[in-house]
C-alpha cells in the first residue's frame, strides 16, 4: 500500500503540493484531468482552491477526488 495524503496545498498552474504520511512531499499535476467529466469544474481557479485531504486522499468541494495510489505514483518528489 502506498502512503496516504496528510496535507495538500493548491499551487499555480493546477498543481498540488501533497504531503504524505511517510513525510514525502510531492507535486501532482492536475492538468491532464481538467478536460474530463466532473474535473472540468476545476478549471475555475476558485473551485480548484477548495481541495482538502479526505480519508487518506484528496477531495474538492464539488466531490471530485483522486485515488491516493494515483496521487503518489504520478507525482514528482520535490523535497
Amino acid at each position: 500500500m502506498n502512503p496516504r495524503v496528510k496535507a495538500v496545498v493548491p499551487e499555480l498552474a493546477y498543481k498540488l503540493r501533497i504531503m504524505f504520511d511517510n513525510n514525502e512531499v510531492k507535486q501532482f499535476d492536475v492538468n491532464p484531468y481538467l478536460d474530463k467529466g466532473v474535473f472540468r469544474q476545476l478549471q475555475d481557479p476558485a473551485q480548484f482552491q477548495t481541495v482538502r485531504p479526505f480519508l487518506g486522499s484528496i477531495e474538492w468541494q464539488g466531490g471530485q477526488d483522486l485515488c491516493p495510489d494515483t496521487l503518489y505514483r504520478q507525482s514528482v518528489s520535490i523535497n
